[in-house]
């Protein structure tokens, strides 16, 4: 049985930062969304598909910063174009510098939906500016929802400080369910804006879920009948499912969508891109502007980024790397007699335990992470991981191993 991990650096500066900071740490990564007391709570550094806490431990990283590390932590070919611009350009300035422009000429060379792009800096930011220009071009304020899609009044989870009045308009429906949608459309018929929806499913804290044959079709053929815009949530699936996202893969183009996190490796830089037509409201009728959406360095980042992934074809060895891990996985999964489920492959790996009456599954999925994350596999109980680039074959293999040993010590509780 693994040993706990010694985290006395981790716990002393996350009694320091609760005195500092709401929370000591933001959001998603506070202690309780992992295994209090088993996981560390500060980093040092990172370096290809590993990371190093505080204390000295390391680990494979599968959460890859939530997602942004596509190809690996510290990657020198682009930190050293991002260095380069620093030193020698500038990236912060009162007019805009001509990376945004070859940036643009390559999301509309990789991306099937894109005409035009509006570059911002986060998801929310993205999802946010989404919604505005579809009730802006369509004059209409209704808006069916499918995912999450940041931490905006419109869309955040956790409804504290918001007033009804800001999301009374907006429309949660389930994905892979084309009949919920469809009465949705019908009910609200002469005013629905926008359907906005991730095109791979990963609800929070459920198993990741991939479209059912001709579900995304069906999603496309409804925004037509009702004259709604369609978006797709890209943040996780851009860059990753393919270079032009999931809408690429799977073959279904929607009319704007948000792309983020893989799009720099680690760089803080999202877009929103779409058809000309669309896009057009921004110029004058819509209001975006922010003193840090123009700066060049995440834009030379994400240049770089999306030259490596082109030239290596990355994506390609990532989702191979991620089949066999899947394989690999399930099969570990079915010889435990375990009830734990594998979702995901080959772009977002997920065990999630399935609920059962007498509450059992709470016990083995926190006894599972305590005992994965003692061995060094760096993965969140609520969250899908991530397959990066600069995840070895060896890595791979040894994570397998670890799922394995650690299922076996859940057959105590079983």
């Amino acid at each position: 049985m693994a040993g706990k991990l010694k985290l006395d650096k981790s716990m002393a500066l996350y009694a320091e930062a609760q005195t500092l900071v709401p929370g000591g740490v933001a959001g998603i990564r506070r202690p309780y969304n992992f295994v209090e007391g088993e996981y560390p709570i500060f980093f040092d550094e990172g370096k290809g598909g590993r990371i190093r806490d505080v204390d000295g431990n390391e680990y494979i990283d599968y959460l890859c910063a939530y997602g942004p590390i596509i190809i690996g932590y510290r990657e020198e070919e682009i930190d050293n174009a991002v260095i380069e611009q620093i030193k020698n350009k500038g990236f912060c300035f009162s007019l805009t510098q001509a990376t945004q422009n070859l940036l643009v000429r390559k999301l509309q060379e990789v991306i099937p939906c894109c005409d035009m792009a509006a570059i911002v800096k986060t998801g929310s930011d993205a999802t946010t500016i989404a919604i505005r220009v579809a009730r802006a071009h369509t004059g209409k304020l209704k808006v069916a929802r499918c995912g999450y899609h940041g931490w905006h009044d419109w869309c955040v989870e956790v409804k504290g400080g918001i007033p009804p009045k800001f999301y009374e308009d907006i429309i949660e429906f389930h994905y892979n369910d084309l009949d919920q949608l469809e009465d949705i459309l019908k009910a609200n018929a002469n005013d629905m804006a926008a359907i906005i929806v991730t095109p791979v499913g990963h609800p929070l804290g459920a198993e990741v879920q991939m479209p059912k044959p001709g579900y995304l079709e069906g999603v496309r053929r409804l925004a037509d009948q009702y004259g709604c815009v369609l978006i797709f949530d890209e943040i996780r699936s851009g860059f990753r499912c393919s270079l032009g996202g999931a809408q690429e893969y799977f073959g279904v183009t929607p009319d704007l969508a948000t792309f983020g996190k893989a799009m720099a490796n680690g760089y803080p830089i999202a877009a929103l891109v779409g058809k000309r037509e669309i896009m057009g409201v921004l110029s004058k009728e819509v209001f975006l502007s922010s003193t840090f959406f123009p700066n060049s360095d995440a834009q030379v980042a994400a240049l770089k980024t999306i030259e490596i992934l082109q030239r290596d074809q990355v994506l390609d060895a990532v989702a191979a790397k991620g089949r066999k891990f899947g394989e690999d996985v399930e099969k570990v999964l079915a010889e435990s007699g375990i009830p734990a489920r594998f979702s995901g492959s080959p772009w977002m790996p997920f065990i999630t335990f399935p609920k059962d009456a007498t509450g059992l599954y709470k016990k083995l999925r926190v006894e599972f992470y305590t005992q994965l994350i003692r061995r060094g596999v760096f993965l969140q109980p609520y969250h899908h991981g991530y397959i990066c680039h600069r995840h070895t074959d060896a890595d791979l293999a040894f994570t397998v191993q670890a799922i394995k040993e650690s299922l076996a010590e859940l057959n105590k509780l079983a």
